[in-house]
């Protein structure tokens, strides 16, 4: 077990890291490998340089590129200098990030030239020139055969250090905001989370100590690093543990699977599309993933399964939002395998939960579903928006996750599906994780998905989508006799489908985008009764 920081800010944290670990492996990407020394003398440079060019504190700071060591770098430098990190989405259009710019006011941005199929030179010179970027008052650039009217990155530093003698004069306080990150939801316009730099701290060491992170551990980081997943989760559990990050910049499964034995790597961050594209392209046995260990992932059973596989046997499952700084949820990397690949965990320390019916309050009894709610490693709120973050918390000051799950009589939580995804069914709920989860103790079930799917009385029925295992013969009324067998009967789905798990519409993250279910799959269902 590793010892937990006593630094509670980041410019503490990454000059207790450099004391601690000096000569350790920090950072590798594909331009250059950066030791904890190494880390913390370029940050101070870029933070000097960024200084040059009128960053000061409370500014806001936008990062807007792939997973390159000068993200790290950049964020973290914006912070020593008391101002904020924006983390800026790179899928996103150029409508979005307008928004994003525009609504955290960021005075600065630090991007590459181009990112995959955007071009951000064309995209930024036209927002600019729109007029809708009203606060941005310059742009850092990383790269080659940058505009003359962008700031060289390299060359920033290079000043940055030129001056290291000067003292940036600077003091973050704890509860102050590091990293602003933008997530999507229940409202019409992505929402500004504000994470301060003591959760990043504290929240996350916590994840790493239910992964058993050490300071000799190197994680393959390719979650987009502007993600939660990636940042506020990934990037910190290995920083506050003196491990080293291991970035590809996007994900290519072929590079990736070089990339882990290369650099031996043991623990690994990845969505279930991910991993199922390690697991099985075509080179994987030709590669030696044998250091792997641990790490994160999460979804069904049989997906946090193949993460195991690939040799990381003791994967942790999670559960959290943006909001909870990672994770409020970790399972335990020595806890039975059965229990990591079908539960989230028990609350991290520091965390407390409750499990409410959202329509009474009232508090619900082990195995019964409810909305999951989170208290104490929860963001400050959203960024100029109070009023929804007045929404956000109960009258016990508790946030409302808009999650449903259950918790056993050990605390471990069982995720159950989205509020907004209950079905109801001739006037009463149904949660569709629920009837998934029956559905998929069929031996003969890899996968399933349950939707509502519209009905001209009952308001909806349930339409269940199944991926069958290989070489397995199911049929409709077969998977409908078991579920009575298991459950009520208006629980039971009124349609069945078949599909292969190659024709789930899933979303870049490897989530099932069930909104588009039932139109794909259902649209021809006739009215029919369970």
């Amino acid at each position: 077990m590793s010892t937990q920081p006593i630094s509670r800010t980041l410019p503490q944290l990454i000059g207790e890291l450099a004391s601690l670990y000096g000569e350790r492996d920090a950072i590798v990407d594909v331009h250059r490998r950066l030791t904890y020394r190494d880390l913390l003398e370029l940050i101070d440079d870029c933070a000097r340089g960024l200084m040059s060019i009128g960053v000061g504190r409370g500014d806001k700071v936008a990062i807007l590129m792939g997973n390159r060591l000068e993200w790290i770098v950049s964020a973290l430098a914006a912070t020593h200098l008391g101002a904020v990190a924006v983390a800026v989405n790179t899928w996103w259009t150029s409508r979005e990030i307008a928004y994003a710019l525009s609504h955290a006011e960021a005075r600065f941005i630090v991007c590459t030239p181009g990112y995959m199929k955007h071009d951000y030179v064309e995209m930024l010179n036209g927002l600019q020139s729109e007029g809708q970027l009203p606060s941005l008052q310059a742009i850092v650039g990383v790269g080659q055969l940058l505009p003359t009217s962008w700031y060289s990155w390299r060359e920033l530093c290079a000043l940055g250090r030129r001056y290291a003698s000067d003292v940036i004069d600077v003091q973050s306080e704890p509860d102050d905001v590091a990293f602003i990150l933008y997530t999507s939801g229940s409202t019409s316009h992505p929402k500004g989370v504000q994470l301060v730099h003591r959760g990043l701290i504290e929240n996350v060491w916590n994840i790493g100590e239910r992964q058993k992170i050490t300071e000799h551990d190197r994680l393959w980081l390719a979650v987009s690093l502007f993600w939660g997943f990636g940042c506020s989760n990934a990037m910190m559990n290995l920083l506050t543990h003196g491990g080293c990050l291991v970035l590809q910049e996007s994900f290519d499964a072929a590079e990736a699977l070089k990339l882990i034995e290369r650099q031996r790597c043991s623990v690994i961050y990845g969505t279930p599309n991910m991993i199922q594209a390690l697991a099985e392209h075509p080179e994987r046995e030709k590669h030696d993933l044998s250091t792997l260990r641990s790490g994160a992932t999460l979804g069904t059973p049989e997906q946090v399964m193949r993460a195991v596989t690939l040799g990381a046997s003791n994967i942790c499952s999670i559960y959290g939002l943006t909001e909870t700084y990672g994770n409020s949820h970790v399972t335990d990397a020595n806890d039975p395998l059965e229990l990591r690949l079908r539960s989230c965990g028990r609350p991290l320390p520091g965390v407390s939960q409750r499990i409410v019916d959202p329509e009474t309050e009232l508090e619900m009894s082990a195995g019964q579903v409810g909305e999951i709610r989170v208290k104490g490693y929860v963001t400050k709120g959203y960024f100029k928006d109070a009023a929804q973050t007045e929404r956000a918390f109960d009258a016990h000051g508790y946030f409302r996750t808009g999650d449903l799950g259950c918790v056993d009589e050990d605390g471990n939580l069982f995720y159950r599906g989205r509020i907004k995804e209950l079905v109801k069914t001739g006037g009463i709920n149904v949660s569709p994780a629920e009837v998934e989860a029956v559905l998929m103790t069929h031996p003969d079930v890899a996968h399933a998905v349950v939707t509502g799917v519209p009905h001209p009385t009952r308001d909806e029925v349930l339409g269940a989508l199944v991926v069958p295992r290989p070489n397995r013969s199911l049929t409709e009324d077969v998977l409908k006799a078991y579920c009575r067998t298991q459950l009520a009967a208006y629980k039971v789905p009124a349609h069945v489908v078949f599909c292969s798990e190659v024709d789930l519409p899933l979303t870049t993250t490897g989530k099932i985008q069930k909104s588009l279910i039932a139109a794909t799959f259902f649209a021809q269902s006739g009215e029919t009764t369970a």
